[in-house]
């Protein structure tokens, strides 16, 4: 048997042999895509090499690639707990050729591998092919020798689409598939692929080869693709059960470890109890989203990780668990996963603290929400469905995601009413849906090319024109006024990348002047968008490229800050600090960062002296290029949610700072200036920002807080540093007066009180006052009808106001009389004619209005009702 570790290195180590590259994991969170919500197949880091926008040194790959399908198109949430085969986080072994070997190596790689390598016999392995790809067919049956009646063609499905052809779009890269199958036996229910029995036990995929091999046209057509590649994905998880002779994933060696872990921590007693694959699958995704910078949070990525940590809680809860335990957990994941992937080994003290909060946070309001639910579910006859109120509820006031309430329904025999929960969310609903913020992006030029980037040494060269765009079509020249996409062969400016912005300037040809309003990058690409100032733009032309040099200054002195910053934060706060995300303009810095709780403000002066300590020191900020595993070796740091190549650059900053970045930067600290912490505030769970400004931006914020505090000490009619204590003395001066015009209110309101008294009416026995206290704010009228209330005994008061046009609503009723009537439905009466609506508790309510003319019908209305409820 071999377990999941030896089947990991075993992959990786065959391929290897065969000259292919190892490539480490990339990031669930996908670099510079914003097409996907997650890492979902092993394809997702090569995207750009397979699409022909980057250029790799080596044409072989192989990688072990974690993986995420819990949001947006590709989503398993829903199956796991439930099925054998299905998961929120898996590992994808791939073996990928970039127009190096295609169909016949490929496939005889996979026969190799699983039947020389593996041992697997070759009498229970069949594959599919694509019904048309006569080519693998033959591969197949007189190169590997499989006979025929184990090979069967798929073709596509009468709805649309098909099991054996790929394709990364509706337009471009695609092609046939190869899968291998294995076959359990007969004993087993099932029939083979494409069969009517298909979806049984009996034969498992356990290996997909595609073959992208044409280009697809926006009316269908096919081109075949100059340099055909092979991009090859296969489960973990399922080759595992395969060799260690079980049919469910979770019978492997690795989910044993994770389901015994998830029994002690919670104490179930039943090892087969579904809640316990659960919450062994959910710290494998969560464990890795937060290793990879994803926190619990209300939108987005960070509403997934917050779903399918709840997810984990609920089951826990419903195994009898009510404290927290899932963070307890990670010490197993670790011992088992840790030596595959060291980052999870140095993130297991963070990883375990926001699991730890997230489910405290959680727990506070799981009890409560389960009591509403069980009490919506009395009142529905078996088989019922919860209406969306109840769903949207549960998801607003008590934290519980729409599937989390799906999936206690279905247990339960019942179902959800998801148009009525749709309806009832509306603004929100596209919080609830992530995958809907991750559109496609927005430039895109076809052919561009490869750019070489100059602006490192240069903020001007001379290039020429490989291709422009224009309304989202390339296009062979602009005309003046024309807004398009200009590509150059080489460029000094900056695409943005890695939080700093794009550069913006001119490019002159001889025949017009192009300004750029931004860069972006596609792959290799540099895309330089704006619009023809003047005369004509043509590809082929020769053109000079120049960077607004003064403003790529300010954003490389905030870039080198930046780093200076992060080194700061983890100097004072702790190493748990890494970077989160950040933006670099010429106007100003930010930078998010994990940390636990907000960053106190004698913390703030210190990363602020520090990092102004750093400038001082003026050290040379000095860039090179290094392998990337020599570069982490020596401890330089990688930014959240860049993609690095195999090359990297290294930015130092004496012995303070060590970062791999592609951005540019000042030549040395002291060039910097100044820096000056605007703001700091929390953006996600765990997660701060810090805003900061630096160079002139800093200084003029300094000569304006110089300025503003001159004229503070002008309004105080002394110097400026004088200006706190005469600030402070104002203050007791106000409080003193605040306190005695409360003083004032309080007798008046005394006095008057014994005047209204005088004005009651009394039906059935019960004392009623509806009044207006011209003037009086909510503290005076709450305070009068206290003061009424204890005078008259058993009585219904309701008092009001107006002021700066808004009308406020008090209503009291004495405890002896909310039987008979309710002080939120007596509020109600009047709000209602003077455009408001309140609440409160049945012996005190209040309400506000925004029609104060209606106020004499509101009181009458009221009136009128006291009497009536009182005389029935």
């Amino acid at each position: 048997m071999k377990t999941t570790a030896e089947l990991r290195r075993a992959f990786l180590d065959f391929f290897h042999q065969h000259g292919h590259e190892i490539v480490p994991s990339a990031s669930l969170i996908p670099g510079n895509d914003p097409t996907l919500l997650f890492t979902n197949a092993g394809m997702v880091q090569f995207k750009e090499a397979f699409l022909g926008l980057e250029k790799r040194q080596k044409p072989r790959a192989v990688s072990c690639q974690r993986c995420v399908r819990a949001g947006g198109k590709h989503n398993d949430l829903e199956n796991v707990g439930y099925t054998a085969r299905h998961h929120t986080f898996f590992e994808m072994l791939g073996n990928f050729s970039f127009g190096d070997y295609f169909k016949s190596e490929a496939i005889r790689f996979g026969w190799d591998f699983l039947t020389k390598t593996l041992g697997l016999p070759p009498e229970r392995l069949m594959v599919t092919v694509y019904a048309t790809d006569d080519e693998a067919y033959d591969i197949w049956h007189k190169e590997i020798g499989l006979p025929l009646d184990k090979i069967r063609r798929i073709g596509d499905k009468p709805n649309g689409g098909s099991d054996n052809f790929w394709q990364m779009g509706d337009t471009g890269p695609c092609g046939p598939c190869t899968e291998i199958f294995y076959d359990h036996g007969a004993h087993i229910p099932g029939g083979p692929p494409g069969s009517p029995e298909e979806d049984g036990d009996r034969f498992i995929e356990i290996w997909n080869i595609v073959f992208m091999q044409f280009d697809r046209a926006e009316d269908g057509h096919l081109s075949p693709l100059p340099k055909p590649s092979v991009d090859t994905g296969m489960g973990i998880e399922r080759l595992a059960a395969v060799l260690q002779c079980v049919h469910s994933n979770y019978e492997i060696d690795l989910f044993r470890h994770l389901l015994a872990a998830a029994q002690a921590v919670t104490g179930a007693k039943d090892a087969q109890d579904s809640s316990l694959k659960v919450i062994a699958d959910h710290i494998r995704s969560c464990a890795f989203l937060i290793v990879d910078g994803v926190r619990p949070g209300n939108e987005g990525r960070d509403y997934v990780l917050r779903r399918i940590i709840r997810r984990a809680a609920r089951h826990g809860h419903k195994l009898g668990v009510d404290t927290p335990f899932f963070h307890r957990l990670v010490a197993p994941l670790v011992a088992v996963m840790g030596e595959a992937y060291p980052e999870l080994t140095a993130a297991q003290t963070e990883v375990e603290r926001v699991l730890l909060q997230e489910e405290e946070r959680f727990l506070q309001t799981l009890a409560a929400g389960m009591h509403e639910l069980d009490a919506a579910l009395a009142h529905l006859p078996a088989g019922g469905t919860i209406p969306g109120e109840v769903v949207f509820k549960l998801y607003d006031t008590h934290g519980f995601p729409i599937d989390l309430t799906a999936d206690i329904a279905r247990e339960r025999g019942f179902s959800l009413d998801h148009d009525g929960f749709e309806q009832a969310m509306a603004a929100r609903r596209a919080q609830s849906r992530a995958a809907s913020q991750f559109a496609q992006q927005k430039h895109t030029v076809e052919g561009a090319g490869v750019t070489v980037f100059q602006g490192y040494t240069h903020e001007h060269a001379q290039a020429h024109i490989v291709a422009l765009a224009h309304d989202d079509r390339n296009v062979t020249a602009l005309e003046t006024g024309q807004a398009g996409i200009l590509v150059l062969d080489q460029t000094p400016f900056y695409a943005e990348s890695g939080g700093q912005v794009g550069d913006t300037g001119l490019i002159t040809t001889p025949n017009g002047r192009f300004v750029v309003t931004d860069t972006q990058k596609q792959g290799s690409s540099f895309l330089h968008i704006g619009q023809v100032l003047e005369g004509r733009i043509v590809v082929g032309d020769s053109a000079e490229a120049q960077i607004d040099a003064d403003r790529r200054a300010a954003i490389r002195l905030n870039h080198s800050a930046t780093h200076l910053l992060h080194a700061a934060l983890r100097h004072v706060l702790g190493s748990h600090v890494h970077q989160r995300g950040s933006r670099v303009s010429d106007e100003s810095l930010r930078f998010d960062f994990s940390h636990p709780e907000p960053v106190t403000a004698e913390q703030l002066r210190q990363i602020e002296a520090l990092v102004n300590a750093q400038i001082r020191e003026n050290h040379a900020v000095d860039t090179r290029e290094m392998a990337i595993d020599e570069a982490k070796a020596a401890g330089a740091m990688a930014l959240f949610g860049e993609k690095y190549g195999d090359v990297v650059r290294v930015v130092t900053m004496g012995p303070f700072s060590m970062e791999l970045c592609g951005g540019t930067h000042a030549r040395r600290g002291g060039d910097i200036g100044l820096i000056k912490i605007v703001s700091e505030g929390g953006v996600a769970s765990g997660v701060r920002r810090i805003e900061a400004v630096t160079g002139a931006s800093a200084l003029a914020l300094a000569f304006e807080t110089e300025d503003q505090l001159d004229q503070i000490a002008g309004l105080l009619r002394g110097q400026k540093q004088d200006a706190l204590n005469r600030v402070q003395q104002l203050i007791e001066r106000n409080k003193a007066l605040e306190k005695e015009l409360t003083e004032l209110k309080a007798a008046r309101a005394a006095q008057a009180s014994g005047d209204l008294a005088s004005q009651a009416v009394t039906w059935g026995g019960i004392s009623t006052l509806v009044a207006e206290l011209p003037g009086a704010d909510s503290n005076t009228l709450r305070d009068m009808v206290d003061q009424l209330k204890h005078k008259l005994g058993t009585a219904a008061v309701l008092l009001a106001s107006v002021e700066d046009g808004k009308v406020r609503l008090i209503a009291g009723v004495s405890k002896d009389a909310t039987a008979r009537l309710k002080a939120g439905d007596l509020v109600n009466i009047a709000a209602a004619q003077v455009g408001g609506k309140g609440g409160g508790r049945p012996d005190m309510a209040q309400a506000g209005g925004t029609i104060p003319e209606a106020l004499p019908q509101a009181l009458e209305a009221a009136r009128t009702w006291l009497q009536q409820q009182l005389n029935d």
